[in-house]
């Protein structure tokens, strides 16, 4: 098992397919994008699945999600769920995307065996979309979580973050659309994880913010009959429910003492933490010959080293060298 000083275990593997996107949103990279990591660094499409097989046979591993950058960008993604399907325990599949391309690829990624899927959607205006994301593709989004739906890639989830002065308004509208057409809507806190290196605490919207700007137009309240685990998630019970809306206070209202997370990168190191400042290269180990039960244990040692949490408040925090689009979600 994948197990850290401070008793907790990581059995929810994040795995990044790719640092590249199509998007260029503002709180993540500047719209020139990034030098992506060369193609011979990342990991092959037969690396990502033996290190997923031994993340789910020998180390406790029972949820995958494929991230990104953009994921649907990677051309094996569909040959790698199936293979990850293929594995013994199933693990539950995942997807966290942009949704752009989602419309083509839905149905053919649910026949692989993907479970369900995770979309970002910050805006359901075009002007505000192009501004945040500096691309006209909003029609795309909305085109691929239908395809999502139909497909049965459910619950489809949505991710949005509130940007002050930009979006901030679009918090009653965003969930009035997700309960109208079956999505299950979370707002996450905006972390310091961009490229840029230009946010500040002054400029996010807390967890505290958000819920007072959806009581503008909701009634809600803690849903207690679901205990939250180790969910990102506090999810609130929208008019008496049984639709409910979702928040992550990831700087806020950290939940790091009940973190099961543990990522992959594309280029095949090992993340104890989304802030972490370290890594564990398993890529040069498994180009190097090393074994299973060799990477298993540099794995192992990895999460072993775990810190109690994130540290945003600790005045000696360091932003991450890597940005979240090199990090995977």
């Amino acid at each position: 098992m994948l197990v850290d000083t401070f008793g907790r275990t990581a059995t929810d593997l994040r795995v990044s397919l790719t640092d590249r996107c199509n998007l260029r949103c503002s709180y993540c990279m500047p719209p020139e994008g990034l030098d992506w990591l060369p193609k011979p660094e990342l990991l092959t499409d037969d690396e990502v699945v033996r290190l997923v097989g031994l993340g789910v046979r020998e180390l406790g591993i029972t949820e995958v999600r494929y991230t990104g950058g953009e994921p649907l960008l990677r051309r094996g993604l569909a040959g790698i769920v199936r293979s990850t399907a293929e594995l013994a325990p199933r693990p539950q599949i995942s997807l966290t995307t942009n949704g752009i391309g989602l419309a083509r690829t839905a149905a053919p990624l649910a026949d692989a065996g993907l479970d369900r899927v995770n979309v970002s959607l910050d805006t359901l205006d075009p002007a505000t979309f192009r501004r945040l994301a500096n691309r006209d593709r909003l029609p795309d989004v909305l085109s691929g979580l239908a395809a999502a739906r139909e497909a049965g890639l459910e619950p489809v989830k949505i991710n949005a973050v509130l940007m002050r002065g930009i979006n901030d308004h679009e918090a009653v509208p965003l969930l009035r659309f997700c309960l109208e057409h079956g999505y299950r809507l979370r707002f996450i806190e905006q972390m310091p994880l961009d490229a840029q290196h230009g946010w500040t605490r002054e400029n996010m919207i807390g967890a505290d913010e958000i819920l007072d700007r959806l009581s503008a137009g909701f009634d809600l309240a803690p849903d207690e009959a679901h205990a939250r685990g180790s969910a990102p998630a506090e999810t609130f019970l929208v008019d008496g429910g049984p639709e409910t809306v979702g928040v992550i206070g990831s700087v806020t209202r950290p939940f790091c003492g009940a973190c099961d997370r543990v990522r992959l990168t594309a280029d095949g190191q090992i993340r104890n933490c989304l802030f972490a400042t370290e890594e564990s290269n398993l890529r040069d180990a498994l180009r190097g010959g090393a074994t299973d039960p060799e990477i298993a244990d540099r794995w192992r040692k990895s999460v072993w080293a775990k810190r109690a949490g994130h540290g945003i408040d600790d005045p000696s925090f360091l932003q991450p060298a890597r940005p979240m689009s090199a990090i995977g979600g």
